[in-house]
């Protein structure tokens, strides 16, 4: 059976690889080290998208809201970008969330190793 790949997710995958490349490469503020892009959830429509990141040494949502805030300060940049560089007619509203799982993984682990 063939998988199922919605455009959606094309379209999520995309702008997960071209959103990493700018905060890597073009982004230039000091509170952006070590970020990594986790995922994009697009919607149906493909007027929004999700961002999800993960920052080395950054465990919690609070201190994760910092980093947010300066990524979805410099989102209008980064959509005018990957227009520029693709061929999409339209590009996404970008939306950043910090990703917590990654922290809520490393406390589930070191919670199994007490065992």
């Amino acid at each position: 059976m063939v998988k199922d790949y919605s455009r959606t997710q094309r379209v999520g995958d995309y702008l997960q690889q071209e959103v990493a490349r700018l905060v890597q490469l073009e982004l230039r503020d000091p509170r952006l080290k070590l970020v990594s892009i986790t995922g994009v959830d697009v919607s149906r429509d493909l007027a929004h998208a999700k961002v999800f990141f993960t920052q080395l040494g950054v465990d919690d949502k609070a201190e994760g809201a910092k980093s947010a805030e300066v990524l979805n300060r410099a989102s209008g940049f980064i959509r005018s970008e990957i227009a520029r560089a693709s061929t999409m007619r339209t590009v996404p509203k970008l939306h950043f969330r910090f990703d917590e799982s990654v922290g809520r993984g490393r406390d589930m682990e070191a919670l199994s190793e007490k065992r």
